[in-house]
């Protein structure tokens, strides 16, 4: 049965979190903070942490990871971009932008959640396309409507066109590709992943059009969201800079629940959160250490599990 949100994420618990050097030169939301190495990592535990308790309180089933200090992972708390599981009991591992990130790739993941009672029945591994230099940062290069087997994909250096078309054939997605721009020093360039600037839920997406500057790509986004019947709630450039396209619903034991950053969640007007919440309720936790140094939020912390459970 298809369905748009789980009760369940894989999370990975950093152990040597902090900028990565690798990244930072085209990921444009990271910066530099002026405390330790030491202090950052430590900073990024306890907001992790938090987040997982908050998760699991409303009923959230996290298979919580820790990550290998020796494999020196500093962006391991993302596992959403090397990894994602499908309900059909399909896997996909995706090649990687940055060398350093490709250390996070673990067959042991693998195994761990089989041992928490799923099932995988194949793997799709894609990452012998980083000998050419090319990338597919998982279900941060691209949302998934899994109900109306859309992908929406914003080119970029981590999400190559070919390899995002070859994804949709495998598992049976209509590609929406477009093109979505930041200003970075006043200059436009290309939004690193897709999910900093959009997110599906069951009935509504949020979005923010202005980074999409051509208006065929744009007006084809709005088609598709409108065919699917969600209610499409925009977001501002800047709010996008405040990761508030950076969220994931998730299903709870009673309610599901929007899952965002403090930081885009103070970004939003009375009136996206009174939209937001015609459908859903808002989860939200201090991510602040995370976002400034890693460039990413809650959403790129979490990696849906879909797999059917074992029998």
């Amino acid at each position: 049965m298809k369905k748009q949100i789980t009760d369940t994420v894989l999370m990975i618990r950093p152990v040597r979190f902090r900028t990565n050097e690798e990244t930072i030169v085209n990921n444009y939301f990271q910066k530099g903070i002026n405390i330790t190495q030491e202090e950052i990592n430590r900073k990024a535990q306890q907001e992790f942490d938090t987040l997982v308790q908050k998760l699991r309180e409303v009923g959230v089933h996290v298979i919580q990871v820790e990550d290998i200090y020796e494999q020196d992972t500093p962006d391991s708390i993302f596992p959403n971009n090397w990894i994602s599981f499908h309900n059909n009991g399909d896997v996909a591992i995706y090649p990687m932008f940055a060398e350093n990130r490709r250390r996070e790739r673990r067959e042991d993941i693998l195994d761990i959640v089989e041992e928490a009672g799923f099932e995988i029945e194949n793997v799709f591994d894609y990452t012998e396309a980083e000998n050419e230099g090319i990338f597919l940062e998982g279900t941060g290069a691209m949302v998934l409507d899994r109900i109306h087997r859309k992908a929406y994909c914003a080119l970029s250096p981590r999400a190559s066109e070919e390899l995002f078309i070859e994804f949709c054939e495998d598992f049976e997605y209509t590609p929406v590709i477009f093109r979505a721009f930041q200003k970075t020093d006043g200059e436009l360039k290309p939004i690193y992943h897709t999910n900093v600037m959009m997110a599906l839920g069951r009935t509504f997406a949020i979005v923010c059009l202005d980074t999409i500057e051509d208006k065929n790509e744009r007006k084809n986004i709005l088609n598709h969201l409108k065919e699917d019947k969600k209610e499409i709630i925009t977001i501002s450039r800047e709010q996008v800079d405040y990761y508030a396209g950076n969220m994931l619903e998730v299903k709870g034991k009673e309610h599901s629940y929007l899952v965002m950053s403090q930081t885009a969640y103070e970004s939003l007007t009375p009136q996206q959160i009174e939209a937001i919440e015609r459908h859903t309720q808002i989860l939200y936790s201090d991510l602040s250490t995370i976002e400034i140094c890693g460039g990413g939020s809650a959403r790129c912390m979490l990696a849906e599990v879909f797999l059917p459970h074992s029998k």
